[in-house]
């Protein structure tokens, strides 16, 4: 497994405090795009299991903390948005900050309105994100806190239960580096078709 993101490790050494504070800066901190979102919780699902050998405790507990941290987060990034604002789009690229990581998560939240806080929890990136631009737009903050809580459920007791139940089969047992490939690539494919379509449009509008 890589070590930079060597998740296993990472759960077994700091356990559910790790996994929930990894979950809160994912969506509640502005730098927290970086961090292995799906996979991190496939993987503590797995280890929730008899087959990842009970490293921490049971499924509702894990998908409790994984749930309660990503509606945290959420709205703490929606806060966040509310009070920077706008400045966020002018804001200078650097190692840590690309302003067109937000410009994508507005042109997310253009196409599927309040829509976008739950879809966003399974897309990277604009899950960091996406509640931000909810700050800065016009929603409602009860309709956000809605939307909040409905997508931190199927995010956190989904994407866990899934890492918990398909641990048990052997062949993702035994190759859980390769389970975790796998929730990468699927995860990135939402975006990766959003940058295609967009520079498709941008080239058409060009060529008008």
């Amino acid at each position: 497994m890589l070590a930079l993101f060597n998740i296993e490790q990472w759960l077994s050494s700091g356990g559910l405090l790790l996994l929930a504070a990894i979950v809160f800066a994912e969506s509640g901190l502005l730098i927290g795009f970086f961090l292995p979102g799906d996979s991190l919780l496939f993987i503590a699902g797995f280890l929730s299991s008899n087959a990842g050998g009970n490293v921490l405790p049971g499924l509702p507990l894990v998908s409790g903390v994984v749930t309660i941290s990503a509606i945290v987060g959420d709205q703490v990034g929606y806060i966040f948005g509310k009070r920077i604002g706008p400045a966020l789009f002018d804001r200078p690229k650097s190692r840590l900050f690309n302003p067109q990581h937000v410009v994508r998560a507005h042109e997310f939240f253009e196409k599927y309105g309040a829509k976008t806080i739950v879809i966003a929890r399974f897309v990277p990136l604009v899950r960091t994100f996406a509640p931000i631009v909810a700050g800065i737009g016009t929603m409602k903050y009860r309709t956000f806190v809605i939307y909040n809580v409905a997508g931190g459920l199927l995010w956190g007791v989904g994407v866990t239960s899934l890492g918990y139940f398909l641990g048990e089969i052997d062949a993702v047992k035994n190759n859980i580096e390769i389970a975790i490939l796998v929730i990468v690539f699927v995860s990135i494919l939402p975006m990766a078709f959003e940058v295609i379509r967009h520079r498709r449009n941008a080239a058409k509008a060009t060529n008008r």
